[in-house]
């Protein structure tokens, strides 16, 4: 049985590690980007391109973010 909650493909082809355990050393916006592109395209292959995107909104959200604090 899966477990809803942490499905196969979060630990799938990161040499034995979840995502998570390297994001939560990582600020919001950097985890996010982090997550979408180890995962794209794991959960549902059709939505590849659309995880790509998301990951790329969190790098741009990151950057504005340090730019606006100089």
């Amino acid at each position: 049985m899966t477990d809803p909650t942490n499905p196969d493909y979060y630990k799938t082809g990161f040499g034995g590690h979840e995502v998570i355990d390297i994001t939560e050393h990582l600020n919001f916006c950097r985890g996010s980007a982090v997550k979408y592109l180890a995962r794209a395209g794991r959960k549902d292959p059709t939505k590849e391109l659309e995880d790509l995107r998301k990951a790329r909104w969190y790098v741009d959200r990151e950057i504005k973010r340090l730019e606006g604090s100089k």
